[in-house]
């Protein structure tokens, strides 16, 4: 099967549209699985790897992402339990990225484009998970969530 494109006289195969379409999401996958093969070769619970948090050298505060790079070497090691450990949020995170990524790609195979339209309130529940999620891990009571 062909499809004709604008100009006449020149063709070309619906599987070759479709891997051009496809051509953005599988880069951007390309990179997210380079940089969890780098995470899960290089141990981030060794010391000299990889850069402090500099807000938890500077304060002594957990930010958000406090835990990730050793959440994503354990959950690439399979160890969903230590990886949740590490970071809850950033395990939820792989989860809500692969579910975009799908959707994506989805929809870049039949020419639409990714519409993610979050209102206001969407985002300022996004913003209020991760501020609750930053403030519990470093109170007294939340130390199940630190790093």
């Amino acid at each position: 099967m062909r499809r004709v494109n604008a100009e006449p006289g020149s063709t070309a195969p619906a599987a070759g549209l479709a891997l051009r379409r496809l051509a953005v999401p599988v880069g951007v996958l390309g990179s997210v699985v380079a940089a969890f093969a780098y995470v899960g070769t290089v141990d981030p619970n060794e010391p000299g790897h990889y850069p402090a948090c500099p807000l938890l050298r500077l304060t002594g505060i957990f930010c958000p992402g406090c835990g990730g790079l050793r959440s994503a070497h354990a959950f690439i090691h399979g160890d969903i339990g230590t990886a949740l450990g590490a970071n809850a949020l950033a395990v939820a995170g792989y989860a809500v990225f692969a579910v975009v990524w799908t959707l994506w790609a989805a929809r870049a195979v039949r020419g639409r484009p990714l519409r993610i339209s979050l209102g206001t309130a969407q985002l300022y529940g996004v913003g209020a998970l991760i501020a609750v999620f930053t403030l519990v891990r470093n109170l007294p009571f939340g130390a199940w969530l630190h790093p």
